[in-house]
């Protein structure tokens, strides 16, 4: 399963909107490293299908929304529940830590 193609007036109703927290991966086609941070989204699309949504934006079609959110390092994970920021890592943590932070922040969303 791959992440959903959706079309949402903006990025801010998309996250605010969602019933599920949303999982942004900024990247840009250029970064080795955002490359396999891609195929674990991909992944963690798979294993928490029903509890996340994830979105890929790329950097440099959507310079506005990386520098509104301060994008200086390449990948960096958002993770957004009800449009606030639960977690955002910077750089390729280990797939093992990614699915450890997601756990824990997912279920932080749920109470």
């Amino acid at each position: 399963m791959m992440a959903t193609k959706q079309t949402f007036t903006s990025f801010q109703e998309m996250i605010d909107e969602s019933a599920v927290p949303v999982f942004v991966d900024f990247y840009a086609t250029w970064c080795g490293p955002c490359k396999l941070a891609s195929d674990m989204c991909a992944k963690l699309a798979v294993e928490f299908k029903d509890e996340v949504k994830i979105v890929k934006i790329d950097t440099e079609k959507y310079v506005k929304l990386a520098s509104e959110w301060d994008i200086k390092g390449l990948p960096t994970l958002i993770l957004f529940h009800k449009g606030k920021v639960l977690d955002r890592v910077e750089g390729l943590p280990s797939e093992e830590q990614l699915k450890d932070r997601l756990r824990y922040f997912l279920s932080q969303a749920k109470q």
